[in-house]
């Protein structure tokens, strides 16, 4: 079971003394010369400001993100999980987990990351600005990533819940028989709304309930039966386009949806 994550924009500082970027130490060694190609064209980047600011869309002051990315070989390290700092990252609250709930984001949380592609949740990086969005010269991040990561989760033995936003699904769709997590309300007459910055409040609830309980669901059936037991509701819906966050109906390549309602 993995449970596939978007990245934040907004990153923790620090990081433990004396450690440095290890490309190669990164979980999916597969991805190592993408990693590389990404990480030369970031730092190449860097080397000018006024260029760095408009490919990454920051404002005045954003500007110490840009030096962030001129060091990324130098600066100390932190695990993925403690790195993030956006509104599912501060749901989750990874630095409160104990050993074991940690442990478990370790083996089966997988963070969807711009400029490292897949990255285990206990895996080491530094801080770095680049999204999904973002236009590094002579290099598409779609047509960089978009194979190599659908490449590496068409082979994930097991359940994947993918809880990716739609920009990062454009770069790797998960395989086929993942399941897309989708974040609603609903109403009393039974319609749901998809939600927008609650989604993220509410995956991030979900995901450390996940880790709290500690158990590698082997299939949906299980996750399924499990949710209500744990005060999640959770509903099974019609499959959608595994290349796309929103249902096409006449799709080949087709996954399920599950919808998380809040």
């Amino acid at each position: 079971m993995i449970l596939l994550l978007p990245p934040s924009e907004t990153k923790r500082d620090g990081g433990t003394d004396g450690t440095a970027l290890d490309l190669a130490a990164l979980s999916y060694p597969a991805l190592h010369g993408h990693r590389r190609a990404t990480v030369a064209a970031l730092r190449a980047l860097s080397r000018n400001v006024a260029e760095s600011a408009t490919a990454l869309k920051l404002s005045d002051k954003q500007r110490f993100e840009i030096e962030r990315n001129r060091v990324l070989h130098s600066s100390p390290l932190m695990p993925v999980m403690d790195r993030f700092t956006g509104v599912l990252f501060e749901a989750l609250d990874a630095p409160t987990l104990d050993k074991g709930a940690r442990d478990w984001l370790a083996r089966h949380a997988v963070v969807h990351s711009a400029l490292f592609g897949l990255v285990g949740a206990g895996d080491l990086i530094p801080a770095y600005r680049l999204s999904q969005d973002s236009r590094l010269p002579e290099l598409s991040l779609k047509k960089h990533w978009s194979a190599a990561i659908a490449a590496e989760l068409a082979s994930v033995d097991g359940l994947t819940l993918d809880l990716r936003s739609e920009g990062y699904v454009a770069l790797g769709a998960a395989g086929e028989g993942s399941f897309y997590v989708r974040v609603v309300s609903a109403a009393s007459d039974g319609t749901k709304k998809a939600l927008n910055h609650f989604n993220k409040k509410g995956k991030g609830e979900f995901v450390r309930a996940l880790a709290t309980a500690g158990i590698d669901h082997p299939d949906v059936e299980s996750l399924l039966a499990w949710a209500p037991e744990a005060g999640i509701r959770l509903e099974r819906v019609a499959p959608v386009d595994s290349g796309t966050a929103s249902s096409r109906p006449g799709a080949a390549n087709r996954r399920g949806m599950l919808d998380l309602v809040v």
